[in-house]
């Protein structure tokens, strides 16, 4: 609208026309360029994570395992004594943790291990069986990363993308538009410096 409303104006500078393409080209940007930067950075994004997920599915094993025995505390320390005269300090309220537990299982390629793991259940009890993630030779490793979560993942970075890019063009303009500002006053201070001390004096074409 800028561009077609400068195109006959008599009052039209050349920044005047420049700006409203600028706008224009801003707009185009942030309504269809944006978006197709998003789209393709999406649609990348999902294709490594998705062949990321497909790789740990077939690297990644659930298997059995045993509960031995709770593990041992560490750095636990005796509550007798600690108090003494004057004021102590208020308890900080934690995060409740899972109680940790020595548990046995037998890797997919048939070797036997043990190790200490988060209990499945509360309380643990010796005996419990429950079912943990290990690579082929029995190490642990976290879950796979399931393909709804790619997709989520790659949606939400498609959406930075495309907000990214927006913002990168309306910055742009932004920038455009004061340096045409100050050329703008800078050619509004040099007319008057060559105008003003004729200002209204006779025979002076003012």
């Amino acid at each position: 609208m800028g561009v077609w409303r400068w195109r006959c104006n008599p009052l039209r500078r050349p920044t005047d026309l420049f700006e409203a393409w600028v706008a224009f080209a801003a707009l185009v940007c942030v309504l269809l360029v944006a978006p197709a930067v998003g789209c393709v950075t999406g649609l990348r994004v999902d294709g490594t994570l998705q062949r990321a997920a497909r790789e740990q599915r077939q690297e990644r094993y659930l298997v059995p395992a045993v509960v031995v025995r709770p593990a041992a505390a560490e750095g636990s320390e005796g509550s007798e004594g600690s108090e003494s005269s004057g004021s102590a300090p208020a308890p900080q309220r934690q995060a409740p943790q899972r109680t940790q537990i020595v548990a046995a299982w037998t890797a997919p390629d048939g070797s036997s291990h043990q190790g200490t793991v988060p209990a499945a259940e509360e309380p643990p009890r010796a005996g419990d069986r429950f079912r943990i993630w290990t690579d082929l030779r029995g190490r642990l490793v976290t879950r796979p990363l399931d393909p709804g979560s790619a997709s989520t993942h790659a949606a939400v970075v498609g959406l930075a993308a495309a907000v990214s890019a927006a913002a990168l063009a309306e910055t742009a303009r932004r920038l455009v538009v004061r340096r045409l500002l100050h050329r703008r006053y800078l050619l509004l201070d040099r007319a008057w410096a060559e105008v003003g001390p004729d200002w209204g004096r006779a025979g002076a074409g003012s």
